[in-house]
């Protein structure tokens, strides 16, 4: 066993951090075994005796984004500080009665990796009991995982939620790629560039045989989702936040907007990396959360304020919301005509879909379902994850529109 020049015992240390790199990457942070390894390595030039040296080297190799820092020292200050970190750090993680020093905020991402690393070691340490042999059939059997996807976003329990929030993560929304006017170099394609031939043949002694291509390049279009936030939405809109921000973090060109009796931008506090602080910011953000709703009022700002900025470049309008407005229906009507001239493709995403029978009485819904392209379920994770691909089928349609309005969906 090698100690070093302050007095610390090398080979525990080394394990120690390993199981610290470890910990954050249960907690989100992109580590690697080889950050491991480089850790290791930084740790022979300094003094371990000194803490805020200690510190500042294992931050420099495992941080790459400042959003990660809040993480990493938390972690940090409560692993490094005594053998019952464990204990202490699930005292922070607990929610606190209201004092004069506000509590450490809570985070999910290293409670979750904390609690992971706990069940572990106590699934280890813990004698199994020998199990009888049982004889299982694959057909008869259902994944958790399979159970919560089908089950409505409204009747799921506290537990099923936080199970479901995870399950959301790691969904993406398939969407189809569309052409755009812009050329690319390409070995085959539909446009000859004769300039690139020209200087080939130049190049090849006047050979004319080697032909250069332009191809159209193709990318996503941007989304826009428009999201009712108000009390008869509240399960579905929390289920939906969680899922843009999913998109968000892959770099999806995604605008969200959230309503209630007013329109909020909500894409910047998205961008969050952890998605439970940044709905439970938005929560506490957005004044009108689950109150009434106003659809035609929010939808008029919408269009007067931020339409012509975020629907360019042919650009698909996601309106999430049952429709159940009573108010200023003449209003709603003509913004929803207006709103559907500024975007290239309008699919509204209605909970209320989820009901065999559902027919569009309301007024609210009657007044919407004239301008939109298609309606689409979304009330559980499999009608979420069906919507790209709804998207792309009706992208390669070409979005006919029907008598009635919205796209008939076979």
């Amino acid at each position: 066993m090698s100690v070093d020049g302050a007095g610390v015992t090398v080979e525990p240390f080394a394990r120690n951090v390993v199981h610290f790199v470890r910990l954050l990457r249960g907690a989100g942070l992109g580590m690697s075994p080889s950050q491991a390894v480089d850790a290791l390595d930084a740790l022979h030039f300094i003094d371990l005796g000194r803490r805020d040296d200690v510190r500042a080297a294992l931050a420099c190799l495992l941080i790459h984004a400042s959003d990660e820092r809040e993480i990493f020292d938390s972690a940090f200050d409560l692993f490094w500080r005594d053998p019952d970190w464990e204990s202490k750090l699930r005292a922070l993680l607990l929610p606190k009665i209201q004092s004069a020093a506000p509590p450490p905020k809570r985070n999910n991402r290293l409670a979750d990796a904390l609690a992971t690393r706990t069940d572990t070691r106590e699934t280890r340490e813990r004698p199994q009991p020998e199990a009888p042999a049982e004889e299982t059939h694959a057909r008869l059997s259902f994944s958790a995982q399979e159970r919560l996807s089908h089950r409505d976003f409204d009747t799921l329990s506290a537990d099923e939620w936080r199970a479901l929030r995870h399950q959301i993560r790691a969904h993406r929304l398939p969407l189809a790629t569309e052409p755009t006017r812009r050329l690319k170099a390409a070995s085959r394609g539909t446009h000859a560039d004769l300039r690139a031939s020209a200087r080939q043949a130049v190049r090849a002694g006047g050979d004319w045989t080697v032909w250069k291509y332009r191809a159209a390049v193709e990318r996503r279009p941007p989304l826009v989702l428009l999201l009712d936030i108000s009390g008869s939405m509240s399960a579905y809109s929390r289920a939906v936040l969680y899922y843009c921000h999913a998109l968000l973090q892959s770099r999806e060109r995604l605008q969200v907007f959230l309503f209630g009796t007013r329109l909020t931008n909500a894409t910047r506090a998205l961008r969050e990396r952890d998605p439970d602080v940044a709905v439970t910011a938005l929560g506490e953000q957005v004044a009108d959360w689950s109150g009434g709703t106003r659809i035609g009022a929010a939808l008029a700002d919408f269009n007067r304020r931020w339409a012509r900025r975020v629907l360019a470049g042919r650009a698909t309008v996601l309106l999430v919301t049952d429709g159940l407005d009573h108010e200023a229906i003449d209003v709603l009507d003509a913004e929803m005509a207006r709103l559907r001239r500024f975007a290239h493709r309008l699919v509204w995403l209605n909970p209320l879909l989820r009901f065999a029978g559902f027919t569009p009485r309301a007024r609210g819904v009657r007044a919407i379902l004239p301008h939109v392209d298609a309606m689409l379920a979304a009330h559980n994770l499999d009608s979420l994850a069906a919507v790209g691909r709804e998207m792309a089928a009706l992208s390669a349609r070409g979005a006919p529109r029907m008598p009635g309005g919205h796209t008939q969906w076979n």
